[in-house]
């Protein structure tokens, strides 16, 4: 274990993890909050509670498979690490990569016939995989996270530090933003966490990937808008490179007005 400071954002937090133990950023492939196990719901993203703590992911081995694209989804879903390496995070039962041992959950894709997507996000890889013709092979070569610690449990919480209970109330986390300084804020409230879940999911169902800092970014956008049309200006202006499409823009607004009447 180590201790870190001075970082603002998820890319100066890899480098201080790397810093701490003397190996290269890059060799982080993703981290998850308080286990050590490569579970998807337990990855870091844009918030980190002030109790949390840190694992580390590393590269472990390389390999190369061959894929032939037989429908038109791969059943894959793609999220990133904020700092270069976009990754698998679910794979559907029953889909064409779910037919393929080899392939796993947590895997680092590196390259697409033998093109390396180091550095793209999330949403450029997923297009990238959709936009492969059928009834043609490929290959993608992916980076298993390294295995460790498999017998020890999962973190639990201490409630016997008394120093730790006098700086934090257990609501609130450490925001990171892709721009400027991290912030200390209140934990999201129950609307915020319903909306940004129907939001992560349709952008699962639309766009292959999952973010739920994305999502959560999407809620917070439309809190400042009174229509869907007012949202998708927004949206556009904030998050223009995704390119969301119109009917996209529309269920999330819906889905976020849905979960606003949910919870009063």
């Amino acid at each position: 274990t180590g201790k870190i400071e001075g970082f603002t954002n998820v890319r100066e937090l890899y480098a201080k993890i790397a810093e701490a133990f003397g190996i290269a950023p890059t060799e982080i492939l993703f981290c998850t909050l308080n286990s050590h196990k490569v579970d998807m719901q337990k990855l870091l993203g844009g918030q980190i509670g002030l109790e949390d703590f840190i694992f580390a992911h590393v590269r472990g081995e390389t390999k190369e498979v061959e894929v032939t694209k037989t429908e038109d989804a791969l059943g894959l879903t793609i999220t990133d690490n904020g700092a270069g390496y976009a990754f698998i995070k679910r794979i559907k039962e029953g889909s064409i990569i779910n037919r393929i041992e080899a392939v796993c959950v947590g895997d680092s894709i590196e390259a697409i016939n033998d093109h390396s997507i180091v550095g793209c996000r999330h949403y450029e890889v997923a297009k990238m995989l959709r936009e492969l013709p059928k009834s043609q092979p490929f290959t993608l070569r992916l980076v298993q996270p390294k295995r460790a610690f498999d017998m020890i449990g999962q973190r639990s919480r201490s409630s016997k530090c008394p120093v730790e209970a006098k700086v934090t109330s257990g609501r609130e986390t450490l925001r990171l933003r892709s721009g400027g300084a991290a912030t200390v804020e209140e934990a999201p409230s129950e609307f915020e966490e319903e909306a940004s879940r129907k939001v992560d999911d349709l952008l699962e169902s639309y766009m292959g990937i999952r973010d739920p800092e994305l999502a959560s970014t999407m809620v917070e956008t439309s809190k400042k808008t009174a229509s869907a049309q007012e949202f998708a200006r927004c949206l556009d202006s904030v998050l223009g490179e995704f390119a969301f499409p119109d009917e996209f823009v529309v269920e999330v607004w819906a889905a976020i007005g849905e979960a606003r009447e949910a919870c009063g």
